[in-house]
């Protein structure tokens, strides 16, 4: 196993900001942006977060729980953050916060929050392992645990996993996927 692998990387290793102002051609009759746009600029910020972990190519695989909670509007500084939340063997949870800022009324507002997964990929685009991921803060510990959560739900899902071979289903997974508190 390399040394990188063994090593682990912390969060902040992958963290990546994209900052866009939203143009005629972005929007919609309404006014506001795009949801093919957004998402297409939510996958790379992703992808940039998921391959400064991975130092490999990766490609996504699967996106979870879009949430828009508000529209960016033509004009709005549109800011996309990712941060990988926790590492399997080939594959990575990138969780992705977008947030709309307008200028003028100096007002900033949470729009949307995605869970991308993706895998790396070697030269001949087979799944190939990645670094730890080594959460350093409470926050990031937090996420690193509901990331081990979504996944096995998403497995449970997909009919990969057992109900009996699972791990954090039960009434307090249900909570954190809704974004109650435990």
């Amino acid at each position: 196993m390399p040394d990188a692998i063994a090593n682990g990387k912390s969060p902040a290793a992958s963290r990546c900001q994209m900052t866009e102002i939203v143009l005629p051609n972005d929007t919609n009759a309404q006014g506001t942006m795009f949801g093919g746009r957004l998402l297409s600029l939510m996958d790379k910020c992703a992808a940039i977060s998921a391959m400064r972990h991975a130092d490999k190519v990766c490609v996504t695989v699967a996106v979870d729980s879009v949430e828009f909670h508000s529209p960016v509007n033509l004009g709005d500084v549109v800011i996309l953050e990712a941060c990988v939340n926790r590492v399997f063997r080939t594959s990575l949870e990138v969780e992705i916060e977008v947030f709309a800022e307008n200028y003028l009324k100096q007002d900033r507002r949470q729009c949307n929050r995605a869970f991308f997964t993706f895998v790396a990929v070697d030269d001949d685009g087979r799944p190939t392992p990645v670094p730890a991921l080594c959460p350093e803060t409470e926050e990031e510990q937090k996420r690193y645990e509901h990331a081990a959560m979504r996944r096995e739900l998403r497995l449970f899902l997909k009919g990969r996993t057992a109900m009996d071979e699972t791990v954090y289903i039960k009434d307090e997974l249900i909570a954190v996927i809704s974004g109650r508190d435990l």
